[in-house]
């Protein structure tokens, strides 16, 4: 036991890092939208159809993704996601014309809908009280990922050849990631983590169902994460690929400026995720309805602080920078709460895939995100459409996630129940046998 306890936060680091590299492969695009567009001589709404592209990719694979995690191994998968995103970031940085570009770059988001695995696998090593904690580390790892994109794009790029040269850098990386994933992580049973199952020595290894994937997503908590996950995703996409933009191009910031900015504002950004599962899974303690309630409060005072925070003067960029790092310690709290919600109220064997269907309706918002925000900024500029999209998003959620607060205790307490049944079967089937 002693062992594996050891050996699940070596996962935890091995997946941190496969996170980390893949988010700064993914995510460092939004810091090179100016070079970009200068080089491909494209609008505003071009640019948002890049980043669309990539995004309906992996709006369309999720499902794929998802029940192929709950059929087969989850580690050897997302192996195969990490050479996919090697090869693919490395194809896409050979075109040297809009359209080719517009094409392989689209190839890139095959493998960002990978995650399901990954998150269903850690979900197996540890139990639903430390969950909230982390899934906040690992998402640590994105806006982390995000920084240093950035101080690639900004400061070593210019130093190696430009934008392409960074690419293939981060496609290299991400063959090395999957060799280490490959031989270094090991599979874990279904459900080895729950409570209920405690005590079970020969855990029965529960099969993917059609007919348990469809109970799952016809929850009536789950009509809610879902529809708050399709409006969520727009203020992180429209921040993604149009904030660097809008800083030098509305706010008159240079390069240096806008990473001494953004650098401090991405690091609250990261300490939110962990704040947020740390609080979540302290609330959950005390109520069902913990992890819903942080969310709330999340996606509220983050709309709160975007909102002044834009209608700063430009001349104020202390100011300014005092609210971004408000909106930023808000900002993430929900994400790994709605993820431990997710897994609170789903059956182990089909998790991959009721997340996966999950996050086709989050990538499906996402995808949209920023072609309306690029089509927005064309008609008004970069701050409308950033602060339009950003607060009717929040606002939606919030009411959603009130929505939510009336069926998430439910469905936690029948999936419970669920678990403990299975475990009495397995116990009296192991008790004739003997």
């Amino acid at each position: 036991m002693k062992n594996l306890s050891r050996y699940r936060w070596f996962v935890i680091v091995v997946f941190f890092l496969f996170t980390l590299l893949h988010q700064t492969d993914r995510l460092m695009i939004g810091s090179m939208q100016v070079p970009i567009m200068g080089e491909f001589k494209i609008s505003n709404s071009q640019w948002g159809l890049i980043n669309t592209g990539a995004l309906i990719v992996a709006t369309i694979l999720y499902p794929a993704w998802g029940y192929l995690y709950d059929r087969y191994a989850r580690a050897k998968l997302l192996a195969l996601a990490a050479f996919i995103w090697g090869s693919t970031t490395w194809l896409s940085s050979l075109m040297r014309a809009y359209v080719p570009f517009l094409a392989t770059r689209a190839s890139t988001g095959i493998d960002d809908s990978s995650y399901p695995g990954l998150y269903s696998l850690v979900a197996d090593y540890f139990e639903p009280g430390l969950r909230g904690r982390v899934y906040g580390l690992l998402y640590v790892a994105q806006p982390i990922g995000y920084l240093l994109g950035m101080v690639l794009a900004l400061m070593v790029a210019p130093l190696i050849g430009g934008w392409r040269s960074v690419f293939y850098i981060t496609g290299g990386l991400g063959l090395v990631v999957a060799v280490l994933i490959f031989f270094g992580v090991r599979e874990m049973p279904r459900g080895r983590a729950e409570p209920e199952l405690e005590g079970v020595e020969e855990l029965r290894q529960f099969r993917f169902s059609w007919a348990e994937a469809k109970l799952a997503v016809q929850k009536r908590s789950m009509w809610f994460i879902f529809a708050q996950g399709f409006a969520g995703q727009f203020p992180w996409n429209v921040i993604t690929f149009f904030f660097f933009g809008y800083l030098i191009r509305e706010r008159g910031y240079d390069n240096d400026s806008v990473l001494f900015t953004m650098a401090p504002v991405i690091l609250v950004l990261a300490s939110g995720y962990l704040l947020g599962g740390t609080l979540g899974d302290a609330v959950f303690k005390r109520t069902l309805n913990g992890r819903v309630l942080v969310s709330c409060t999340g996606v509220l005072l983050g709309a709160v602080f975007m909102f002044f925070a834009l209608n700063t003067p430009h001349d104020q960029r202390t100011q300014f920078f005092i609210l971004m790092c408000a909106t930023a310690v808000f900002m993430p709290l929900s994400s790994p709460n709605v993820l431990a919600t997710i897994y609170d109220v789903t059956l182990p064997e089909v998790r991959s895939t009721t997340l996966a269907a999950e996050s086709l309706v989050e990538f499906s918002g996402a995808a949209l995100a920023p072609l309306v925000a690029g089509i927005i900024a064309d008609a008004t500029s970069l701050e409308t459409s950033i602060l339009v999209t950003c607060l009717t998003a929040w606002l939606v959620c919030f009411g959603l996630y009130l929505g939510a607060l009336f069926f998430v205790p439910r469905d936690i307490l029948g999936l419970r129940a669920q678990l403990r049944q299975r475990a009495d079967v397995d116990k009296a089937r192991l008790a004739t046998t003997t």
